[in-house]
């Protein structure tokens, strides 16, 4: 479905996948998206049931929200790209058995740019993004 493999087979995308590729389009957006409308804008030959099963599963795991608009729902991100990012990597730390290793590992992988911003961030600045 996300293209074709080399014996011309559509390939299937797993259900992370699709997962964030829908929580990407709801994140492109100001305003939230009927299911026809995330179907549109991800593409890939994706059946309309598809990407409903995916919005259900992301609504129960809490991710997206469902704002009701006569018959037709629309759904909107309940976190941003960020927020959702910081709990995971918080949710990493959570389970290992050494979280200060764990950051002492990560930063060490840090860019300039990323190292800069984290410094400022600790001095209590905003780290230059917004």
């Amino acid at each position: 479905m996300a293209g074709t493999g080399s014996r011309g087979r559509a390939e299937r995308r797993g259900a992370g996948e699709l997962e964030s590729e829908v929580l990407a389009a709801l994140w492109a957006t100001e305003r939230p998206l009927t299911p026809a409308e995330i179907q549109q804008e991800i593409g890939g030959g994706l059946a309309y049931n598809t990407v409903h099963t995916i919005l259900t599963r992301l609504y129960d795991k809490g991710l997206v929200l469902r704002d009701a608009d006569g018959r037709r729902g629309a759904y909107r991100a309940a976190k941003n790209a960020a927020e959702l990012t910081a709990e995971a990597m918080r949710e990493a730390l959570d389970r290992g058995p050494d979280p200060i290793a764990a950051l002492r590992q990560f930063v060490t992988g840090l860019s300039a740019e990323e190292e800069r911003a984290l410094r400022a961030l600790l001095a209590g600045g905003d780290g230059g993004t917004s």
